[in-house]
């Protein structure tokens, strides 16, 4: 067995465990929250705020560039299925005519958004690391797949769209339109994710390292715990409508 087609079965077993790859970074990163106590006491409470609120904008980036890569794709492609891999049509245009692998690219931006809010540079250095070279295996199993299912139009696209870093004059405007109740239907768990990787960061922070009492923080902090609230509500309400209602189904998407 050659060396790619190693990395592709990799890729494959990689694929269906990605949802719990982010567990192995749980010890680095309550060491990192550690040292991140004494940086705080050197830039201040005022500083460490606007850092946290400008990276939590930079993962909503990360989340935006999900959201405009879904709302324009047919149904049966770009999805969160685990289990295997699913490509009903080939996605070329909108965000797939400047960067191959979009939805990743909104991932890291989004993971690497919560990895700044910690300030310290070996855990951004470390997940980063790790996530490209699993990525690199994971994205290899799924081009293989493409190019069986696809072949010589596969190929094509590929050789000239560039896998990782979009190249924007390449832009070409999406076959579909824009789909918002597409978006909300499947989107909505990322979302919850994102806020809850960072109230549970900031909330480790604050009682357990830090040492602030419960009440003190509850006022000091009080925009984590009422934005938390909201988005947690939000997210639950589009929950119960995608799986009770047909509010959210759109025909072929």
């Amino acid at each position: 067995m050659s060396l790619h087609q190693i990395m592709v079965k990799h890729g494959h077993t990689l694929f269906r465990l990605r949802s719990y790859i982010p567990l192995l970074f749980i010890g680095p990163l309550f060491l990192a929250l550690r040292e991140n106590a004494h940086l705080e006491d050197i830039v201040g409470d005022k500083a460490e705020d606007i850092w946290v609120l400008f990276c939590f904008i930079v993962s909503l980036c990360g989340l935006a560039i999900r959201w405009f890569t879904v709302g324009f794709v047919p149904k049966g492609t770009s999805g969160r299925n685990t289990q295997s891999q699913r490509a009903t049509h080939l996605n070329t245009s909108g965000m797939y005519s400047i960067v191959r692998n979009p939805l990743y690219l909104g991932n890291f931006i989004t993971i690497l958004g919560l990895l700044m809010s910690i300030m310290v540079w070996w855990l951004v250095l470390i997940v980063s690391l790790v996530f490209f070279i699993y990525m690199e295996r994971i994205i290899l199993a799924e081009e293989s797949f493409l190019e069986e299912q696809y072949g010589a139009t596969y190929n094509e696209w590929r050789s000239k769209t560039p896998a990782i870093l979009p190249n924007i004059r390449m832009w070409r405007t999406p076959d579909m339109k824009l789909s918002v109740r597409t978006i909300l239907k499947r989107e909505y768990p990322g979302l919850l994710g994102l806020a809850t990787a960072f109230f549970v960061t900031e909330a480790v922070r604050d009682l357990f390292i830090e040492g602030e009492t419960l009440s003190h923080w509850l006022v000091e902090d009080m925009a984590w715990p009422v934005t938390y609230a909201a988005i947690v509500l939000f997210c639950l309400t589009l929950r119960t409508l995608k799986k009770h209602t047909s509010v959210l189904k759109v025909e072929g998407r």
